[in-house]
């Protein structure tokens, strides 16, 4: 009989006498976005933002743990609220060892449930479980419901981390997966949240699922916190990060017909395949750099996606370049490109100072001249890379095709793949233009328009003269 057998099939969360809105010790109650790792967001009816993460805490011990609960108005300023569970559920902590639960994904079933799949684990070791947590609203109370995947260092080559659900209709998937064996796509039972393969109710899964994606020895077999999300006019899209978590960590993506795979480049490049080149494999499109007067992002990743009826808003951690131990959410605009690949603004989120018209984003390739300040994706990801500015000639976007609502493309010998939209300049505060593009070297380029702040037009248009 092994700790999962042996652990209680049921924990209790933070209930009416236990809520994560309780007060909170001075140490913890100031740390807003500091503090969230592997972050995800949600909404609630009333328009509050949820996001939960990681236990970490890059300054000492973990002053608590069941994952961190942080709420929002705007998905920029966050407010730090507590813990969704009392500690690791029990079987969790059993089977694991876990002093913390990693990577929580939180997804809506039903008006009256919400669900947590999370991930109790401890770093290098594939002795790892998904678990179950279900409540009325994000804010809980959290109820436990068991473990969904176990794996064991020993026995298994997959390792149970990093859970994403992932709803197609009357169809429940599970992302899930790192580093070790890869990553995998397992059948869920919609109305249990359990695995389809289970051999019982509350039982955890008996096979992997299906592999979608995994890298060489060669490179660490980095890869983790896959996310998948559909593609416009159908199929799917994977957003994953690679490399070294405190160092080179960076965002790519590949693309599929099935949400089983294969997911590939821009290239044609399987994230499967280990006989690729690791370092080319996949389509970088969030990495390490520092625009002007920022501070800039030091390995960003562990993406999840809060799409809503106006628009998608990627999530993620960031370190920063000055102080490497630090991490903190932040959230940047996502775009479809008129091929079908999701790019990433180089603005974080602007909160009301976004525009989300499409209809007024440009529409002519004159918007694109100018002077602009320019990030290039096809740099080392080792390096926290500097922007550089470029002036943009009327001659430099000839043959560009306008699709409209900010997509461009170009055929040819320089093929262009972008999307231009309105942003909010966080450094020179002033609304402005940013593009994302796939380039003609096949890398992501992602700029912002310089504007003077005595031209732009009132914040709430959202446009520039």
């Amino acid at each position: 009989m092994t700790a999962l057998d042996e652990a209680p099939r049921e924990s209790r969360g933070a209930g009416a006498d236990a809520s994560p809105l309780a007060p909170l010790p001075p140490d913890v109650a100031g740390w807003g976005a500091r503090n969230s790792h592997d972050p995800t967001a949600v909404k609630d009816d009333d328009g509050v933002y949820w996001l939960f993460s990681t236990d970490a805490n890059a300054d000492g011990p973990l002053p608590g743990a069941g994952a961190q609960i942080r709420r929002s108005t705007d998905l920029v300023t966050w407010e730090f609220v507590g813990w969704a569970l009392d500690g690791v559920p029990g079987p969790a902590r059993a089977w694991a060892s876990a002093e913390g639960l990693w990577a929580p994904d939180v997804v809506r079933v039903a008006p009256d449930e919400w669900r947590m799949y999370y991930s109790a684990s401890s770093f290098g070791s594939r002795t790892s479980a998904i678990g179950l947590a279900i409540a009325p609203h994000p804010r809980g109370p959290w109820t436990d419901r068991g473990i969904v995947v176990a794996t064991e260092h020993d026995r298994d080559g997959h390792n149970a981390i990093d859970a994403q659900l992932v709803i197609d209709g009357d169809r429940h998937h599970l992302v899930y997966g790192s580093f070790f064996g890869g990553l995998h796509v397992l059948g869920i039972n919609p109305a249990t949240g359990f695995a389809l393969d289970a051999s019982g109710p509350g039982e955890p899964a008996q096979s992997p699922g299906t592999l979608i994606a995994r890298r060489p020895r060669s490179v660490d077999t980095a890869i983790e916190g896959p996310y998948v999300i559909p593609r416009p006019g159908g199929g799917w899209a994977l957003i994953v990060s690679y490399d070294s978590l405190a160092s080179t960590y960076h965002v790519r993506v590949g693309v599929s017909e099935s949400i089983e795979g294969p997911y590939r480049d821009p290239a044609g490049r399987d994230l499967a395949d280990l006989e690729a080149d690791p370092e080319l494999t996949g389509l970088t499109v969030l990495a390490s750099h520092q625009l002007e007067g920022t501070r800039g992002l030091l390995a960003p990743g562990h993406a999840a996606v809060l799409t809503e009826p106006e628009h998608q808003v990627l999530i993620h951690h960031t370190r920063f370049p000055d102080d490497p131990r630090q991490h903190e959410v932040q959230a940047r605009r996502l775009v479809w490109t008129a091929l079908g690949w999701p790019l990433v603004a180089p603005q974080p989120w602007g909160g009301d100072r976004e525009n989300d018209d499409e209809s007024t984003w440009p529409a002519d390739v004159s918007a694109l001249v100018g002077e602009w300040e320019i990030v290039d994706y096809a740099q080392p990801t080792g390096q926290v890379t500097a922007s550089r500015r470029i002036h943009v000639t009327a001659d430099a976007v000839a043959g560009l095709v306008a699709h409209g609502k900010g997509r461009f493309t170009r055929d040819g010998d320089e093929p262009v793949d972008a999307v231009v939209f309105p942003a909010w300049d966080a450094a020179r505060a002033c609304v402005t233009l940013s593009f994302a593009a796939r380039a003609p070297h096949g890398c992501v380029v992602v700029g912002t328009k310089i504007a003077d702040p005595a031209k732009v037009t009132e914040v709430a248009e959202g446009t520039v003269r």
